[in-house]
């Protein structure tokens, strides 16, 4: 049975652009601009120098005895004075956003940074106020839903639920209803208001000015709502811009004088995976997760059972055929668009992107993903339209700075630092931080190296060339007795000046001889 499903490109902008009821008649006669936010936090919005922290891929609940998110939240709480917000790289709720996770998987792990958090239990996932703001981002799991067959069996029988816990019984029954749980969670729900109150709400909430119109105003401890599912703020003259790559990520078209062999080889791939989860299964299902010598090799199968699971998904990915409803231009063009507006204004002096898959990325897994590559070459498209088109206004406007100062993603379960070489195109010399390890089960680097090459052979005779460098991985190592877990977020101190220097710190927590220890590693200068 197949426990996971996820919607299509397609149904994702349209199910969310009907949640914030885009372009109603009454948000365009208040020349309102839903994709950008003033960030209202009592002036101290203007100060050049400022702190904020990076986490993702979080949003999972006590394991076998240990809960490694809470551990990085506590972590965080020693930053909380100092910190603004708190950027969220996706995949907030696993496995598939389910609303009934959300009390176990968000609320009660993040309480602190909640208004009434102290009273957790009586805090309803869609009416949460951020007195530390969490900004967050669509991560997959968001999206995932389940199969109706699965809801009614397991619905009616907890036996069942538990014969079926090593997809995660975390699952529930309800999963995301196609990103519908995150929207009422983070988004400005604007489909739940009444059309005789729509105008009262835009009248009271949607007070911002930015050139592109009236926008929303988030204020932390008051407000503390997205606009859409992405979104652009500033703070401290860096210009935030939230992005979401589930609707960019679908793999690319094969290439046609390949196609056959290449799926004969992901068949291949396919059937070899279900043999390996075949195999884990039977070994998983002798163990007992009361006996503590037995729970943590379950957690480590269970782990390895969602990344075949995963594996598998992009496999089904490449497979099918695609069409240009696939990809969201409209949103991209977006990004083009302001992104060339935020280097003609004076007034910004950096810029920071952060979604959930990573372009650059040495875990195990994801290099060799369709998605991967697909998000890579979406972005390294827009970034060089951008670089075309500064070019092309007769001056140097960029004075030989990167594009984008800083690129925070997830969906890898690490911390990882990588810097893009001269690729050749728009982004080119960026650094890429992968926030992925904040809670659910680390990952392995890659065997290959630190070395990220990329095969050029459809588009110059170049071949295969060097594209970026991993400078620091913090995942699982080690094998049986000597396996290590660190599980990571990082804090990010941004300095006055043109351009602006970001700092940012590693905050690392491993369980290590059954006490959790913390650590913050060099910090990273860019």
């Amino acid at each position: 049975m197949k426990l996971i499903s996820e919607p299509s490109v397609p149904i994702k902008i349209q199910r969310m652009k009907q949640r914030v009821r885009w372009r109603h008649p009454a948000i365009l006669e208040h020349n309102i601009d839903q994709t950008v936010m003033t960030f209202d936090d009592q002036g101290r919005e203007k100060n050049q120098e400022f702190s904020f922290m990076v986490m993702g891929d979080s949003g999972t609940k006590s394991n076998y005895g240990s809960h490694p998110q809470r551990q990085v939240t506590e972590m965080m709480l020693n930053h909380l004075d100092d910190c603004r917000f708190i950027l969220h790289t996706g995949d907030v709720v696993y496995v598939v956003g389910s609303r009934e996770y959300y009390p176990a998987n968000f609320i009660q792990p993040y309480r602190e940074f909640l208004l009434g958090g102290e009273n957790p239990e009586n805090i309803a996932y869609n009416h949460m106020t951020f007195k530390l703001p969490i900004l967050p981002v669509l991560g997959n799991h968001d999206y995932y839903d389940v199969p109706l067959l699965y809801r009614l069996i397991t619905g009616s029988t907890l036996p069942l639920r538990q014969m079926l816990r090593y997809k995660d019984i975390e699952i529930g029954w309800h999963g995301s209803n196609q990103g519908d749980t995150y929207a009422r969670a983070f988004i400005d729900y604007l489909a739940a208001i009444g059309s005789s109150d729509l105008v009262a709400h835009l009248n009271k909430y949607y007070t911002g000015k930015v050139n592109t119109g009236r926008c929303l105003n988030y204020q932390p401890g008051e407000f503390t709502r997205l606009p859409n599912r992405y979104y652009s703020f500033n703070y401290g003259g860096i210009d935030f811009f939230a992005l979401d790559s589930n609707t960019f990520n679908t793999p690319e078209p094969l290439p046609k004088s390949r196609a056959q062999d290449i799926r004969q080889k992901l068949w291949e791939s396919r059937r070899s995976l279900e043999r390996e989860e075949l195999e884990i299964l039977a070994v998983y299902e002798k163990l007992d997760s009361k006996n503590p010598r037995e729970s943590d090799l379950l957690a480590d199968l269970a782990g390895k059972l969602d990344q075949l699971n995963e594996v598998k998904l992009d496999i089904e990915k490449q497979l099918e055929n695609h069409t240009n409803a696939d990809t969201d231009f409209e949103q991209l063009e977006w990004l083009r668009d302001r992104l060339i507006a935020s280097w003609q204004d004076l007034n910004v002096r950096g810029r920071v992107l952060f979604f959930h898959h990573p372009p650059y990325v040495t875990e195990a897994t994801k290099w060799q993903q369709g998605q991967t590559l697909a998000v890579r070459h979406r972005l390294r498209e827009v970034l060089e339209q951008i670089r075309v088109a500064l070019g092309n206004m007769g001056r140097e406007i960029t004075g030989g700075r990167p594009l984008v100062d800083l690129v925070f993603n997830g969906h890898a379960h690490c911390l990882e630092f990588l810097k893009t070489t001269d690729t050749g195109y728009g982004d080119s010399g960026i650094n890429y931080i992968v926030c992925g390890g904040s809670g659910r089960r680390p990952r392995r680097q890659r065997e290959e190296g630190t070395e990220l090459l990329e095969d050029f052979s459809e588009h110059d005779s170049a071949h295969t060339r060097k594209v970026a460098n991993s400078l620091l991985y913090v995942g699982r190592t080690g094998y049986d007795l000597e396996t290590r877990k660190p599980y990571s977020c990082v804090r990010v101190d941004v300095k006055a000046g043109i351009p602006p220097q970001f700092v940012i710190t590693p905050l690392v927590t491993e369980l290590i001889e059954g006490k959790w220890c913390n650590k913050q590693l060099d910090a990273i200068i860019v």
